[in-house]
């Protein structure tokens, strides 16, 4: 299908967290789906925006925000949250009269929309667990199971970041309606051309076993260059050990993050879990060395163009940095083709991309979607979301 303007959904009804990378990649999709004048409800969840963040919303002409607190699916006690929000995101359905839901989480897929919608399946607790653990989530996590597996067979496309993470959700969850991958775009802000220096940078949290930021704290004293670590969230109290050679930046700007990529000469990420990795992006595209983890999702997207190294061994990840520092020529050479892949993974693409998708959806229930499916005098009052949810009651 052709995206041309006469047969693109022109308003979609995004949901977005607002911590986290999920909402570098709602802002980044709003910001290119706007030059094809796409108007974007963004409907965030999870926290408060920070000032930084309505900044970035302020410059996109194309986006009316709806803000709200509600906790999402994978955070303490959600259920009565998740009901608040379910009751919320129809009334602005009806009020927004998207032409196509977006939803960044997994529940709202079951909610009794009238709109047509895609789930995109970012990351799951289920498919972390096993990364991490190397075993099922225990039975406490079998609620959550039961709540995303409704949210994505109530969509009517499923959309994951890789390939990799597709068959995670298809393992966990599926099968589903209709699926397919969409990989991520962005275009980090970079200046002239910066001189790289002697220094290792990485973005993670500490809490989170995936990023394994440990495996690069153990390994910092032993390396001739330090390793310099930016908090991806604010709101975690766990911090390494201060170890020789780690520098913590705490959680940094935009700004400053891009600052901090086009100095880097290497960017470590030796993930047990990571979908897609936004950070590892940007980190490419200012031309840094990338030494990963030994994963399929990161092997997919970066093939030859980076380093890998088993996250479970962190003799392996202290030679592979000891090496590559000692070896300037094949630190130029990989940050070259870091570059040069991270060339297919663009903003323009990643919306072109969803575009199709939006149609897709839109074409099957188009007669659904059309004004007078929300009578002006008619109240829009769908089954309470409670249904969709799988939690046990409080």
């Amino acid at each position: 299908m052709s995206t041309t303007p006469g047969n693109l959904p022109q308003r979609i009804l995004m949901t977005t967290d607002a911590i986290g990378p999920v909402w570098s990649y709602a802002v980044e999709l709003t910001r290119a789906l706007g030059h094809r004048g796409i108007q974007l409800g963004l409907a965030t969840m999870g926290a408060r925006l920070n000032p930084a963040q309505k900044t970035e919303l302020a410059s996109l002409p194309n986006v009316s925000l709806f803000e709200s607190s509600y906790k999402l699916e994978w955070m303490d006690e959600p259920r009565a949250d998740l009901e608040r929000a379910g009751n919320w995101l129809l009334e602005l359905e009806q009020s927004f009269r998207p032409d196509v839901i977006h939803l960044n989480s997994f529940t709202p897929g079951a909610f009794p929309w009238r709109t047509p919608r895609i789930v995109v399946g970012h990351a799951c607790v289920l498919s972390w667990w096993r990364a991490v653990h190397g075993g099922d989530a225990p039975p406490a996590w079998d609620d959550y199971r039961e709540s995303v597996m409704a949210g994505l067979h109530g969509a009517e496309l499923v959309v994951a970041p890789s390939y990799a993470m597709l068959d995670a959700l298809n393992d966990h969850y599926g099968p589903f309606k209709s699926s397919r991958v969409i990989h991520l775009g962005h275009q980090l802000p970079l200046s002239q051309q910066r001189a790289k220096q002697d220094f290792i940078f990485t973005a993670g949290s500490f809490w989170d076993a995936g990023t394994n930021i440990s495996a690069l704290a153990d390994a910092a004293p032993n390396l001739p260059w330090p390793i310099w670590v930016a908090e991806q969230e604010s709101d975690s109290d766990d911090r390494p050990t201060p170890r020789k050679n780690l520098r913590y930046l705490g959680q940094l700007t935009a700004s400053e993050m891009t600052s901090h990529f086009e100095h880097a000469s290497i960017y470590a990420s030796p993930a047990r879990y990571e979908p897609f990795g936004l950070g590892i992006l940007e980190a490419a595209q200012a031309g840094c060395a990338l030494v990963l983890g030994d994963i399929p999702s990161l092997h997919e997207i970066w093939g030859d163009a980076a380093l890998y190294v088993s996250p479970d061994e962190p003799a392996a990840l202290e030679y592979r940095l000891r090496d590559l520092i000692s070896r300037p020529a094949e630190i130029n050479r990989l940050g070259e083709a870091a570059r040069l892949t991270a060339r297919q993974y663009t903003p323009g693409k990643m919306a072109e991309s969803y575009l199709l998708a939006y149609a897709s959806v839109a074409t099957e229930k188009r007669a659904a979607v059309r004004n007078d499916a929300f009578p002006k005098n008619e109240s829009h009052r769908p089954s309470n979301p409670r249904e969709a949810l799988h939690f046990p009651a409080s």
